[in-house]
């Protein structure tokens, strides 16, 4: 698949460089390119192909939804352990309506809503470039195809369009507003940014955004004032509803995520999310400095008329992009490879960088021509560019050991605990309560256990009263004295090469160590029968042919 992917671009560029002359007048040639564009955005999503452990716990929540419990993790406990709520009910609805499978159905929906950014990058640049340009000058097309072959090469987006999250859709949202809001449509735009913020907390950063830029068109007369109110009021008319359901239904404002990430100091959020950020500054070198190019153009060189607000709106798709990275660092980064919260920021950086060429040269006066002409050393530079830094995107994919490499390890650990999930769903006796560090991918296949998240991420009162330390919650001994597990499991990373017989103090005393060897491979996998049940539970677990009960030695 690397090299199907390297190839891809290999041809693409090619294809884009010697034909950049004709874009621009060719329609059927622009399609065919974008086609490629989007088979190269198709296979670079199925170079990493891995499901999520968020993604897994929204699974859950979204089959509770279909079969009528609601949108809980577990039956009869109301906690909204999850901040994608439109999500949720997207990949929820085929699975009430026909019986899809939920998993499927996401990441269909994910690998659309990742192509649907690289289509809105062509036409959102277009946009911002043609209300930019004189009635009198030819239209460029060309130049939206550039910014569409930039969005096919993000790593981030690549990652998560098949994960199953909702990242890539609100991505696709986040572009959408930007293209409402060109478009002069602002209480269209209300109604996606409150999609947004229902699919993603960072939405509220687009959200104040998109109306601070409006009313301040408003104030330099681009707009009237009806623009923030009609956007103001698109937004409500949906998030009140929301609001008040949540209110109504959990009791809370917050996401048991969202307080179990932030409840801890600021300073230690903050120190946690520099690093964060600077991994993906370093990773990301290119689109950054594409953006620092275009924004220092952009002041070097002022402008009047109709460009001015399309020279607002490149400056919007900035600011949203600084903003995205500010809300990262503040709520202390994120434990994902492949930096999840960052995924809209280098599409944003695309876009606004191509849409500041096509907007800084709108005025160049090019008479048309019956024959192609050579191209200007300029014009050059665009196709080049944008295949090169594409080209770059690419290469960092397959190379970073952030990317390709740590997505890899990421599946492996997530196949074996769904596995491991498997096993005790099918084993332990029905009712079974199970602690763990990762619930979502032990109840991809754990039936109707009841799963303890022990960080909190899907139980309220270790969200909001537990221990905060590096985005995470913690209380122990509320786990195995008030929610007393009948197995703990206390690896989040799959199975061991070796056999561990020590036990987590937080659990010495009430549990015990039971090892099982996986049979047929060198893996081992511990986990923690309460002991009072202990005997029965082992006896139980040792039932599976694939798993064979071995004792630590005394």
């Amino acid at each position: 698949m690397v090299y199907a992917v390297v190839g891809a671009w290999l041809v693409l560029a090619a294809i884009v460089v010697l034909t950049w002359g004709r874009l621009g007048t060719d329609r059927g040639l622009r399609g065919f390119v974008l086609a490629l564009t989007l088979g190269l955005s198709l296979l670079h999503q199925l170079l990493f192909a891995t499901v999520t452990e968020d993604a897994l716990v929204s699974f859950r929540y979204a089959a509770n939804i279909a079969e009528g419990n609601g949108p809980v993790f577990n039956p009869g406990e109301r906690v909204e352990g999850y901040t994608n709520f439109l999500w949720l009910v997207l990949i929820a609805l085929p699975r009430a309506a026909f019986g899809a499978d939920v998993q499927t159905t996401a990441i269909v929906f994910g690998v659309l809503s990742a192509l649907g950014c690289v289509l809105l990058s062509y036409f959102l640049v277009n946009r911002v470039v043609v209300a930019a340009t004189p009635a009198d000058a030819e239209p460029r097309p060309a130049i939206g195809v550039a910014a569409a072959v930039l969005t096919a090469a993000a790593g981030g987006l690549a990652v998560y369009g098949p994960s199953g999250s909702e990242v890539p859709l609100f991505v696709l949202l986040v572009l959408a507003v930007c293209y409402s809001l060109a478009a002069r449509r602002p209480v269209v735009a209300g109604v996606l940014v409150a999609f947004a913020v229902m699919t993603s907390p960072d939405g509220l950063v687009v959200g104040v955004l998109g109306g601070l830029w409006l009313a301040g068109a408003a104030v330099k007369k681009q707009h009237t004032w009806w623009a923030p109110a009609g956007y103001i009021l698109g937004a409500l008319v949906f998030l009140i509803p929301r609001l008040a359901w949540r209110l109504t239904f959990y009791q809370h404002y917050v996401p048991a995520p969202l307080a179990a990430k932030l409840g801890g100091p600021f300073g230690a959020q903050v120190a946690g999310g520099w690093p964060y950020l600077s991994g993906f500054a370093l990773v990301h070198q290119g689109f950054l400095l594409l953006a620092l190019v275009a924004a220092v153009a952009l002041l070097l060189r002022r402008a009047a008329g109709a460009a001015l607000e399309s020279r607002a709106l490149i400056w919007l798709m900035f600011a949203m992009a600084a903003g995205l990275a500010a809300a990262a660092v503040l709520s202390g980064g994120d434990a994902g490879p492949s930096w999840r919260l960052l995924a809209g920021v280098p599409p944003l950086l695309a876009v606004g960088s191509v849409a500041a060429y096509g907007v800084l040269t709108a005025d160049v006066e090019v008479k048309p021509s019956p024959r192609p002409r050579a191209w200007p050393a300029g014009t050059r530079l665009v196709p080049v560019t944008a295949c090169g830094l594409a080209g770059i995107a690419v290469l960092v994919s397959v190379f970073s050991p952030d990317m390709l490499g740590r997505v890899r390890d990421w599946r492996t650990y997530g196949t074996e605990l769904t596995e491991i999930g498997g096993w005790l769903g099918t084993y332990l006796p029905p009712g079974s309560v199970v602690s763990a560090a990762a619930p979502g991918a032990l109840s991809a296949r754990g039936g109707q256990l009841l799963i303890i998240d022990v960080l909190g991420r899907t139980d309220d009162h270790i969200a909001r009263d537990g221990q905060h330390d590096g985005g995470y919650a913690t209380d122990y001994d509320y786990v195995v004295n008030g929610r007393r597990p009948t197995v703990a499991v206390p690896a989040d990373g799959g199975y061991a090469d070796r056999q561990h017989c020590a036990i987590d103090p937080v659990y010495a005393g009430q549990y015990e160590v039971a090892t099982f060897r996986r049979v047929g491979t060198p893996y081992w996998v511990s986990v923690y029968p309460r002991a009072e049940q202990a005997k029965s539970l082992v006896d139980d677990l040792d039932r599976d042919p694939d798993f064979r009960y071995v004792p630590c030695p005394s």
